[in-house]
């Protein structure tokens, strides 16, 4: 299928393809200051704990209290494995990970995928919607559907109007946002000794059990968090002057080794916050409140065991991330859609350079606030979208990895043995965490 930036304009002539060495003279420029010094990385870590994780850990934490706190280690390397691979892809093939299927698959397998991204992505927005606005609703007594309006047409100005270093630094101050559930993970006055008994792994035979540790992995490994990093690496790309494919292709070792510090701190970051958000709730389970179904559920529950200063973090905490984790979402499902159609695409983009791209990121964030405000229960829509998420994130983790190791995508820069292991390994974890979703579902 062909794409805008495939071809070169008749009047330029085509410089080789970059090689990793001659790649190394576009290094990443010196990083000073706080938000240099957090890359994409700590954007793409925080989005993987929007409203719907920050539920989904705070349910864990409910029900379970400080026993599987583990859960946040273990995932640590498969997070970083798969938001790496998809990194790497960006940089050196110089696209988006659509779009470099686009050019090796069958179109009916590019469809399929984006079918299932699309629905997963739009319903998990819209929960994820539904969630921000009780949070405000917590922090102010103002009914959910006046906030929905409003914030939905913020969220839309920001990515319609604000360029990408804009719209890059406001995700990077809303991450930092997540550190609001320190604080009051500590106000809790969780007992020390529980902690060092929670993560030693015990894994405990009942359908509850299985199905929130199936719940962490599948909302972790979400198929939103490496759709966005391969794109977002293009932006960085374009952002520094390489506007041509043939500009972009390639990246040098230093590159690479960048993207995997920042990629490893970004997701130490997402873990650090999994692992408070279950301690500050493992208060609700020594208190015998086991049932939460809702972050914002777990903010106002923490109330009378923590103080309203918890609760106040708590709630803080959903709405900031929020305002990253839909953008990221529905910007994304974006990126998808237009790279599978060839429309023009990027943040990077005025516009009316772009009119469709922001016309479909409207639409998406139109459609995830409508489920709300037509009655659709947040959590019911949740559910469905892990469903369909669950059918499309194996089989795009598996493209991944076979693209990851083809030479005419990656040239000398394909998979090692070991991140072959990890990748294989991750993307076995995922497909099993679908089946059984799809069993404890059912």
């Amino acid at each position: 299928m062909p794409h805008a930036e495939a071809a070169l304009p008749p009047t330029e002539t085509p410089s080789p393809v970059p090689t990793p060495a001659s790649a190394a003279d576009a290094a990443p420029p010196p990083r000073t200051g706080l938000l240099r010094v957090l890359g994409l990385g700590l954007i793409t870590g925080a989005s993987d704990d929007d409203p719907s994780a920050i539920g989904t850990y705070a349910a864990v934490g409910a029900r379970f209290g400080t026993s599987m706190l583990w859960a946040a280690p273990i995932m640590f390397p498969m997070m970083v494995t798969v938001v790496y691979l998809s990194s790497k892809l960006g940089q050196v093939a110089g696209k988006g990970l659509f779009e470099v299927i686009a050019d090796r698959y069958p179109p009916i397998i590019l469809r399929l995928a984006l079918i299932g991204v699309l629905i997963g992505n739009v319903f998990e927005a819209g929960a994820d919607i539904g969630g921000m606005a009780a949070a405000l609703g917590l922090l102010a007594p103002i009914p959910a559907a006046w906030i929905l309006l409003p914030l939905t047409i913020g969220l839309v100005a920001l990515q319609v109007w604000g360029s990408y270093a804009l719209i890059r630094k406001v995700f990077q101050w809303l991450a930092l946002a997540l550190l609001a559930y320190v604080p009051a993970a500590l106000l809790s006055r969780p007992d020390p000794m529980a902690i060092l008994r929670g993560l030693v792994p015990t894994v405990e035979w009942s359908r509850e059990f299985l199905s929130l540790f199936v719940a962490i992995i599948g909302t972790t490994l979400s198929a939103y968090l490496y759709t966005w990093q391969s794109n977002v690496e293009v932006e960085e790309e374009i952002e520094r002057g390489r506007v041509h494919l043939w500009q972009r292709r390639g990246a040098s070792r230093q590159e690479l080794a960048h993207s995997r510090r920042d990629i490893m701190s970004g997701m130490l970051f997402a873990n650090m916050v999994m692992f408070f958000v279950i301690l500050s709730t493992a208060a609700l389970h020594n208190a015998g409140k086991t049932d939460i179904e809702t972050a914002a559920d777990a903010a106002s529950a923490l109330r009378p065991f923590a103080g309203r200063a918890a609760e106040l973090l708590f709630a803080t905490g959903i709405v900031a991330v929020g305002c990253l984790a839909v953008p990221v979402m529905t910007t994304g499902a974006a990126y998808d859609l237009c790279q599978t159609v060839g429309w023009e695409h990027g943040l990077y983009k005025k516009p009316h350079e772009a009119k469709r791209f922001y016309a479909v990121i409207a639409a998406f964030t139109a459609v995830a606030t409508g489920l709300n405000l037509l009655g659709f229960n947040p959590m019911k829509a949740l559910v469905w979208a892990g469903i369909v998420q669950g059918f499309s994130t194996p089989p795009l983790l598996i493209m991944m990895m076979l693209l990851t190791n083809d030479h005419r995508v990656m040239q000398n820069r394909v998979n090692t043995p070991f991140l072959n292991v990890m990748g294989w390994t991750t993307t076995g974890i995922a497909l099993a965490a679908t089946v059984a979703l799809l069993v404890t579902s059912l």
